[in-house]
């Protein structure tokens, strides 16, 4: 049933994922008044309620819902474990939370600030590293820099093929054709990074951000800019791509299993041979991309362009 503004009450019932919550329509749009969850109690768009309880369904997992209620009412980033902050960002990212999510950055930041003075796991600190970028053709491949802190550097060039950032923080960070080929980045964040290619490499295959063969499961890459990186043969299975900048990217024989590239733009990208299953590629930009004999059964298209995408073979 479609009910309009008018006819919502102030109470407003919530089922997420099957975790029924109860707030106000004030709490879900004065906070962040430019976010999907405001949009959809603005009065600009029909709302569907269950007929008989009045209860407006959301199709996302409701683990964290609570948090981002709390964030709404209070304005306080809730205390978690790594791995949970990397699912809240998520969720802040679908609801278009801006302040959630900017919020969780800098907690991830402050606590890898504290951690990397004693972490006994990393061999470089964040200060031997930026004594490192310093000087010319920096290589830092092979080094264990597990859980660094690495937000907001200009790592431009710098090559770390295969080195560990496993739960390295490179938020926002220049990476402009760095090299991270056969890296093991399990559960690394990239995101809001700067990753594409110096625009005097153009045409230059030694120019492009190069992930080929990294294993990036579970990594945070939303709207990072990949454009045209190589990311051949990467594990990128439950990665978080969402907005990201991945025109012309080469996602060759790629693993993106359960990645999250919701509204991403792939305009150009070369897909072969990837693995789709599972893949959420809802309101992403496909246009031009190369998706011939992909298997696209288990994949989420809904709103995504296709137009001009090479589909001979495609299995849909």
């Amino acid at each position: 049933m479609s009910t309009s503004l008018s006819d919502l009450p102030s109470l407003v019932r919530l089922n997420i994922g099957g975790k029924k919550f109860c707030t106000t329509r004030d709490t879900l749009t004065q906070r962040e008044p430019d976010s999907m969850l405001a949009a959809m109690f603005s009065g600009r768009y029909n709302m569907h309620q269950d007929s008989d309880k009045g209860i407006v369904f959301v199709d996302r997992d409701g683990k964290h819902f609570r948090h981002v209620l709390n964030w709404l009412r209070d304005g306080v980033v809730p205390t978690l474990e790594d791995s949970e902050y990397q699912e809240l960002l998520r969720e802040a990212e679908y609801y278009q939370l801006l302040g959630l999510s900017e919020g969780i950055n800098a907690a991830l930041s402050r606590r890898y600030e504290n951690d990397s003075k004693d972490d006994s796991r990393a061999e470089l600190t964040r200060a031997d590293v930026i004594k490192c970028i310093q000087f010319n053709r920096v290589r830092l491949r092979g080094v264990n820099l597990s859980g660094l802190n690495l937000s907001k550097l200009d790592l431009s060039l710098v090559d770390f093929s295969n080195a560990c950032i496993k739960g390295v923080f490179f938020a926002g960070a220049n990476l402009y054709s760095a090299k991270f080929r056969d890296v093991d980045g399990s559960g690394s964040n990239f995101h809001n990074a700067n990753l594409r290619e110096y625009a005097y490499f153009i045409e230059n295959l030694k120019g492009r951000c190069e992930f080929i063969g990294a294993n990036l499961r579970g990594a945070l890459l939303s709207g990072a800019n990949l454009q045209s990186a190589t990311l051949q043969d990467a594990c990128l299975i439950d990665c978080s791509f969402c907005l990201a900048d991945l025109r012309s990217a080469h996602l060759q024989t790629a693993d993106l299993t359960n990645a999250n590239l919701e509204g991403a733009n792939l305009e150009g990208a070369n897909l072969k041979g990837a693995k789709l299953s599972g893949a959420n590629l809802q309101g992403a930009n496909l246009q031009r991309a190369y998706l011939r004999q992909v298997d696209l059964r288990d994949t989420h298209l809904v709103g995504a362009k296709l137009d001009g995408a090479n589909l001979l073979g495609a299995i849909r």
